[in-house]
């Protein structure tokens, strides 16, 4: 389209776009763009999740290993700190409160020392969980990969470091007089229902940590609590058997207390199913599948907004 201008001149104007009047959405729509950034299905989440399973390993044995890199004794402090602190606790409960009560000693202290390691393994999954997204956020602004794959690798490095312990775990018990059996197979479906649960945790504690970071001062007197509320140092059942009988159900029964108790029970042969509670392998699934579904579509449901503003 051209005019004619005063001065004898011809001026063109530009003919009318057929975009004129579309909204942003429209034109997206129109010419098939997405937004960066945005949250995908969630079966699409979890393929990308599954394609990503090779930096999730790498990431999690790289984190591992640099975590004890400028100790001179290494990888050795993933066996010394929880066995320090069996220690320590062995000291102060074992000998001075008398909180092995109820058990000879040959059981107590495989006892002690395997609910320390046992519960360590949920404790520094939901603390790596916590600062999983806020401290790698130069990673997660720079890359564009499934976000979950963080605290998932943070609770799998946890689960390598468990499975070090164990070693030691497992010449302590012998010591101290259980012997390998086939109830020491329970261990690996134990685990796995523990690991699946540390995971659910660890995917809550990085959305909420990610958007409000103070939350990882919060959080070790939250899991001191939960320790002691779970039985780790002492037997539940015996300790408040003065007290009505809904505490020590409600106690034992709380996830942390569960996966200690299957552990004990498939390793420590002066540790029957009468220090168990009922349907307690339902109670150990049902915890795992509630917090592993629960855990990752809470996660999942804010993907596209972390590491923003």
């Amino acid at each position: 389209m051209s005019d004619t201008t005063h001065d004898g001149a011809i001026a063109t104007s530009a003919r009318p776009s057929p975009d004129d009047g579309l909204t942003p959405a429209e034109l997206a729509a129109k010419y098939g763009l997405s937004v960066s950034g945005a949250r995908p299905g969630l079966v699409e989440y979890v393929r990308q999740l599954w394609g990503r399973r090779h930096f999730i390993l790498a990431f999690s044995q790289a984190k591992l290993t640099a975590q004890y890199s400028q100790a001179k004794l290494g990888q050795l402090w993933q066996v010394a700190t929880p066995l320090l602190n069996a220690l320590v606790y062995y000291l102060i409960f074992g000998l001075i409160l008398g909180a092995g009560r109820g058990m000879e000693k040959e059981v107590y202290i495989p006892f002690l020392v395997t609910g320390v390691f046992v519960f360590t393994f949920t404790q520094t999954s939901v603390m790596a969980g916590v600062r999983a997204i806020s401290g790698n956020l130069g990673l997660v602004r720079a890359l564009h990969f499934p976000r979950a794959s963080l605290p998932i690798s943070f609770a799998l490095q946890q689960l390598q470091q468990l499975l070090f312990s164990m070693i030691v775990l497992v010449l302590i018990v012998v010591a101290f007089g259980s012997y390998p059996s086939l109830s020491w197979l329970l261990v690996l479906p134990a685990l796995g229902l523990q690991f699946v649960f540390n995971i659910g945790m660890a995917l809550i504690m990085a959305r909420m940590g990610s958007k409000t970071p103070d939350l990882a001062q919060l959080m070790p007197f939250i899991m001191r609590t939960w320790m002691y509320g779970s039985g780790v140092m002492f037997s539940i059942k015996v300790m408040l058997a003065d007290k009505p009988a809904w505490i020590a159900e409600v106690l034992m029964y709380n996830p942390a207390a569960i996966y200690m108790d299957l552990i004990r029970f498939a390793l420590i042969d002066g540790y029957d199913s009468s220090n168990l509670p009922s349907h307690v392998w339902l109670a150990g699934g049902l915890w795992a599948l509630l917090l592993g579904v629960a855990g990752f579509v809470y996660f999942w449901k804010a993907e596209e907004r972390y590491g923003r503003g």
